[in-house]
C-alpha cells in the first residue's frame, strides 16, 4: 500500500522534490483495471495539489512499463460512464503542472502507451516496445492513442501504427523524436530520476510556464478529438468485431481469419 493508500499504485516522495509513481500488477504487466484506472485519475490530481512536489516520475513494476487495459476487468464495464473515466485521465495528465517523466522499462501496449505518450519527457530500456493494439481487439484507439500517436511522429506515421497495431522498437521510436532517451536495460528508472532531479532542482516557475504554452497544442488536439474516439471505442465494445476478437483470443486462433 501506498502512503495514499493505493491498492495498485505506489507513490514514493523524494526529498529531492521528485515523487516517483509506479503501476504495480507485475504479474500481468501492470495490466489496469477500473480500479487501477480511478486511482490513476486521483493520483494526477494529488501530485498536482502538493506544493513540495517539482517532478514525477511515471513507471511500471517488474519487467513491463503497462500492457494496457485489464480486459476481463473492462468487458465488465464497472464504471459508470467509462467514456467519461478515459477522458478524465488523459486531462488529469495534462493539467499536471510540474514535468511528468516517463521511465518505459519495457512493453508500453494500448493505453500503457498513450500513458507513457502523454509525459513530457520519456526515457525508454533499449528492449521496451510500444504499440496501440485497439484496432487487433476490435475497437477504436480511442483511449487518446488518437491523439498523441499523430502529435508525436505525424498522421501518415501514426496511421499505420494505429490502423495496424504494429510494435515500434525504443531505438525506432527515438530515431524519430516519438521518445527522448534510449537507456540501457536495467538502467532507465534510474536515469529518469536523475533527470526528474534536474527539473525538480531548477526555477519552477520557468519550467511550469514553459510546459505550460507547449501543452496548450497537445490539449487542443485532446479536446478535438478526446470525446469523440472515446465514444467510437465504447460503440465498437459492442460490435461484432469485438465479439470476433473475444472469441478468437479465447479460442486461441487467428482473428477475424474467415475475411
Amino acid at each position: 500500500m501506498s502512503q495514499y493508500g493505493y491498492k495498485y499504485l505506489i507513490v514514493e516522495q523524494r526529498a529531492t522534490g521528485v515523487a516517483i509513481v509506479t503501476m504495480n500488477r507485475p504479474e500481468i504487466l501492470n495490466a489496469i483495471n477500473w480500479e487501477m484506472h480511478e486511482e490513476l485519475e486521483d493520483v494526477f490530481v494529488k501530485l498536482d495539489h502538493d506544493s513540495s512536489v517539482n517532478a514525477i516520475v511515471l513507471t511500471g513494476a517488474g519487467r513491463g512499463f503497462c500492457s494496457g487495459g485489464d480486459q476481463k476487468s473492462l468487458d465488465k464495464g464497472t464504471l459508470p460512464s467509462p467514456t467519461r473515466s478515459g477522458r478524465h485521465l488523459i486531462r488529469n495528465m495534462l493539467e499536471v503542472e510540474v514535468p511528468i517523466v516517463a521511465a518505459v522499462n519495457g512493453v508500453a501496449v494500448g493505453l500503457g502507451a498513450t500513458l507513457a505518450l502523454f509525459c513530457d519527457v520519456i526515457y525508454a530500456s533499449s528492449t521496451a516496445r510500444f504499440a496501440d493494439t485497439h484496432v487487433n481487439a476490435g475497437v477504436v484507439a480511442g483511449d487518446g492513442g488518437a491523439v498523441i500517436w499523430p502529435l508525436l511522429m505525424g498522421p501518415v506515421r501514426a496511421k499505420h501504427y494505429l490502423m495496424t497495431g504494429e510494435f515500434i522498437s525504443a531505438e525506432k521510436a527515438a530515431a524519430i523524436g516519438m521518445i527522448n532517451e534510449v537507456v540501457a536495460d536495467g538502467n532507465v528508472l534510474d536515469a529518469a530520476i536523475e533527470y526528474a532531479e534536474l527539473l525538480a532542482s531548477g526555477p519552477k516557475e520557468s519550467i511550469v510556464w514553459t510546459k505550460y504554452s507547449v501543452n496548450k497544442i497537445i490539449k487542443q488536439y485532446a479536446h478535438l478529438l478526446l470525446d469523440t474516439s472515446a465514444a467510437l471505442e465504447m460503440l465498437t465494445f459492442k460490435s461484432p468485431e469485438r465479439a470476433e476478437a473475444v472469441a478468437a483470443f479465447a479460442a486461441k486462433r487467428k482473428r477475424f481469419a474467415e475475411r
